[in-house]
């Protein structure tokens, strides 16, 4: 049992009601990235989902620890 023409015209218009005009192209938007987020998935390739902020939080720890290292260095050195 497939959708016919039809069907596809009454889900729409019932999107149109439900959601609006102003909505329907970000809702579509949405479900498109949404889409190609599980192909990528499917396909293996990883998928960072680390909040912005938090990425470069990791990212100046790791800054840190890389400058402490080379600063014990420089002292067992000398």
């Amino acid at each position: 049992m497939g959708l016919s023409g039809f069907h596809i015209f009454a889900l729409l218009i019932i999107l149109l009601v439900f959601f609006g005009p102003s909505r329907l192209p970000g809702l579509g938007k949405g479900v498109g990235e949404a889409i190609r987020g599980f192909k990528k998935g499917l396909e293996g390739d990883e998928i960072d989902v680390t909040d912005t902020a938090k990425r470069e939080k990791l990212s100046a720890s790791e800054d840190e620890h890389v400058a402490d290292a080379q600063k014990t260095k420089k002292r067992t050195d000398a």
